[in-house]
Formats: C-alpha cells, structure tokens, sequence
C-alpha cells in the first residue's frame, strides 16, 4: 500500500476512534487546527507524562516550571522574534496558492534521495548477499549523476538560507523547474519574508492597549525566570528547567494533519552550563534523547540526527531527530545549543543582570544553554503512525490493532462480560472497581465478544479480560494479550500485577535510566 494511502488512513483512524477531530468542524473548521478527542487526550498525556518524568524523575538537576502565554512584548524583540522570526513565502500566480520557498526545495530534495534509493533498492534485490552498497553509490553512473546534481542543489540551498537570499532562492526553485503542486506551473513571484507572531492587543481602551504577541515557542519563559528558579532552588549549575505548554505559530503551509499546526504544544528543556562546556553537553543531550525515543520499541531504523544546513541566530551547533512518517523523515525533536544569546539578551534589553555566580570557579558568567525541544503534537504523530497496523488474521479475517507501547495506550484494560446477564455485568463491574486506581479501565458489553475485541484492537488496549460463567464459580478470567491475540486463564487476585508489569511508566524509564 502507497505510504500516502496508509496516511490517509491514520488520520480517518484517528477520527472515527476518538483520537483527532477538526476544530470547529460544525461551522467546516479552521485551518490546520485540531482538537484532541476522549482517546487522543489520553494518549496525549501518557506521552507527556514519559518526558517530564524522564527529565524531572531522572535527573536530580532538571527541575520544572509553567509560564504564562502572554509575555512583555519585549522578550519578543530580545529573543530575536520580532525582526528574526520569519519563513520565506512563495506563491504560485495561477494557483494563487502559498508555500515556504525552502519546503519546496527541501521536497526537490527529497525526490532526489528516493530516486538514488530506489536505484540501490533494486541493486541490492539483484545481486543479493554479495552487493556492496557503498561501492555502488560511489560507481554507479546514475547513482553518481543524481548525486552531483543533488549536491549542486544543496550546496547552493544551504548558502542561500544562511546568507538570507531571498532571490538565489527563487532562482534555485527555477533552475530546478519545481512546479506548483496544484497548477502543475512555474508561474511564481518573488520570495519575501513572513513574520509567524499572531499579535494581539492587551489593555482596557483602544489608545491605552499594548500590543502583545501569543508566544511561538515555551523557551522564552524559561529564559526570563532563570534566576527566579536558580535562587529560589538553590540550584548549581549545570541545571535544567523543563516545561510543557502551548506555542501558536501563524504558518504559511500548515498541513499533514496535526504535523504543522497554527496551535501546538511544546516539551522543552533548557540546560544551563558553563562556557566552553557546552558542546560536550550537547552531545550528551542528542545521547539521552535519542535513548528515549528508541525505548518506545518502533524500531531504531525509524530515528536519525539530521543537522542544521542553516544555524539559528542564537545557536552554535544544532541537530534534529527525525522519525520516518508515512511522509517520509521529519522532525520531531530538535537538540540546539543556543550559546549566552537569551540570557544575554535579555540582560541588555531588561538592565537587570542574568548571571550566574560559580562558587567553584569563585566568579559570575553568563551561563551557556543545551536546549532540547520536542512538539508533542508531533511525538503524538509519529506514536500513532508507528503503531498503526493492517492483519490478515488465520481465519481469513483482517483486524486494525494500533500497537501502542504499553505504558502510553489510553485505556490499559477493558472488562468484558460474555453475556449481560447472570451475574456477569455485576463481577465485571467489581474487578473495575478494584483495578481502577491503578491504571484506566473501560467497561464494554455491547456486540459479540468478537466485535469488542476488535474495537479494543483499534483504540490500543493491551489487554481484555472476559468474564463468563467459571468466573463466578472459582474467581478466574479470560485475559487476551492485544498483539498476540493468545489468551489464558488467570486468577482475578493476579490482573493487578500481571497488567501493571507492562503498562506502569515504571518500564519505559528503567529502560532510560
């Protein structure tokens, strides 16, 4: 099945079973907005309650804080936002449609790669066992052409973006003959810069109101508050403030479902450090966080570090993970180290002094900051994406399961009654009310065992227990296991610590730790 079909179907998957629904669909929605349903909330919260427990848990020297939306205006000019915040727009004069103009080249790019890859793909098949890829690449005349074509590209990709040449980027989307999607033309203005703030107005009066902007991303907070939380803490460096919260972002193409969206959440840490240590943090940061997305078990092929062709104002060196979507590698977390630009930025623009007193070295400093930031929104993607699974079952019957990780599934258990007579409901209804402390449960009773199964199957529930008749006699169920689908005979005294073993948060973080 065509990756672009299976996408499709992750994202009616999500609707139909409680996950994602369009905002304001009643009046036809909003663009690129979305709210999280009964089963997406859960889920939701389950991933991120694994990071900040993997961070305020785990490290003795991560603390955590949650800052308001709304900031003083002049954070936003500090931070570099205000003049600096900007993607580069496009648009193609037929179509009247708008794209990044660096997305489209990124997209050239792409198609590039997937066509060197399929030409070693089909090598590979060919000459089996004894293909060496490496040899390939560097002999292979179409290899090779494809290579120096792509290379030309991103070299001048790359300097364009760094050097904020607008026009070179124009003119490579011409060199290269990239075409509207949708007008299927090369019909495009000029590239210009587009500020992402939404702006707003705080105050009582019209003459007295200050403009003020939604924050575009959670780290400012953290920035302003160092020293509130360094003093108040007690806290050495090096030390981390992590928090989650909500970023808004006007983008010029937000698509791909919930992968670019106007309103987003965040789970960002800031590492504060001594100068000149801070690249050696930084690659013990890109370590940690890599450990924790692998954990999750999709599969260590599915992750890559992907480094920044152009570095932010503020960063002396930056990577990102990308997960391979259904859309092919994107980012989900990026690892920056942002050098003393906040803090010292902030200390010009406020006049108050930002530093650090370092009783070791008995002198202040401007502390140096790892940043790890990760869109949850996007975790919540690529969990679902990775889970997400089509079975043609012995019997000739097919099943939809997400195999979600245990620990972060939204219902753990579900209790099933065989028959909604006979006693069976009320002894169903008694192990939910001795399993519901620990871990959340769900009840259902309508539809043939079968049927329930499988819409078990489908939301990510682990385990189903099926109460029958025997049941009432010596006090066992029927436990059925989501992706074996093998089922046994249990005690009921043994649910609790048979199903905790697997879904307690507890695992994932040994296994990080």
């Amino acid at each position: 099945m065509a990756q672009e079909d299976v996408f499709k179907k992750i994202v009616s998957h999500c609707k139909e079973y409680g996950f994602v629904f369009p905002s304001s669909e009643i009046y036809d929605g909003l663009g690129a907005v979305y709210d999280y349903g009964q089963m997406g909330v859960e889920l939701k919260n389950n991933i991120k309650k694994y990071w900040w427990d993997s961070m305020i848990l785990l490290h003795e020297n991560v603390v955590g804080i949650d800052s308001a939306i709304f900031m003083h205006p002049t954070i936003w000019k500090a931070s570099g936002h205000v003049d600096a915040f900007n993607d580069p727009l496009i648009d193609n004069k037929d179509s009247k449609k708008r794209y990044r103009a660096d997305v489209l080249i990124e997209d050239y790019l792409a198609k590039i790669d997937e066509k060197i890859n399929k030409e070693v793909e089909k090598a590979a098949k060919k000459f089996g066992d004894s293909f060496d890829e490496a040899m390939f690449r560097e002999t292979n005349p179409r290899v090779k052409e494809q290579q120096a074509k792509r290379n030309e590209v991103h070299t001048r990709f790359a300097k364009a973006l760094n050097d904020s040449n607008l026009e070179e980027l124009r003119q490579i989307i011409i060199d290269c003959e990239i075409v509207d999607p949708i007008s299927g033309t090369r019909n495009w203005t000029d590239v210009r810069q587009f500020n992402l703030m939404f702006a707003t107005e705080m105050g009582s009066t019209a003459d007295g109101a200050m403009k003020v902007y939604l924050r575009p991303e959670t780290a400012q907070g953290i920035f302003v508050n160092f020293l509130n939380v360094q003093k108040t803490g007690r806290m050495k460096i090096p030390f981390g403030i992590a928090q989650i919260g909500k970023a808004f972002r006007n983008e010029i193409v937000a698509r791909q479902f919930i992968f670019r969206m106007r309103e987003f959440e965040q789970m960002e840490m800031q590492f504060f450090v001594r100068p000149g240590e801070e690249l050696d943090y930084f690659r013990q940061w890109k370590e940690i966080r890599m450990k924790w997305h692998k954990s999750l078990g999709f599969g260590d092929h599915k992750y890559r570090f992907h480094d920044h062709d152009k570095l932010a104002h503020y960063a002396n060196a930056a990577t990102d993970i990308e997960f391979e979507m259904p859309f092919g590698f994107k980012e989900v977390e990026g690892i920056h180290s942002r050098t003393d630009f906040d803090l010292g930025s902030h200390e010009k623009y406020s006049g108050k002094k930002m530093q650090y007193f370092d009783p070791e070295l008995n002198k202040s400093y401007t502390p140096y900051v790892v940043e790890t930031s990760i869109g949850v929104d996007r975790m919540f993607l690529s969990t679902i994406a990775a889970s997400y699974c089509e079975e043609t079952l012995e019997n000739g019957e097919s099943r939809v399961v997400l195999k979600l990780p245990a620990p972060l599934a939204p219902i753990k258990l579900a209790v099933l009654p065989l028959v909604k007579k006979d006693g069976l409901p009320e002894k169903a209804r008694e192990i939910i009310d001795a399993l519901k402390f620990d871990f959340k449960c769900q009840y259902d009773e309508k539809d043939s065992i079968g049927k329930r199964y499988r819409r078990q199957d489908a939301i990510g529930t682990p385990y189903c227990v099926t109460v029958d008749h025997q049941s009432l006699e010596d006090n066992t169920v029927t436990i059925r296991y989501r992706d074996t689908m093998e089922q046994e005979r249990v005690s009921i005294n043994d649910l609790q610590g048979i199903i905790a073993e697997k879904v307690n948060m507890k695992k994932l973080l040994t296994s990080i730790s």
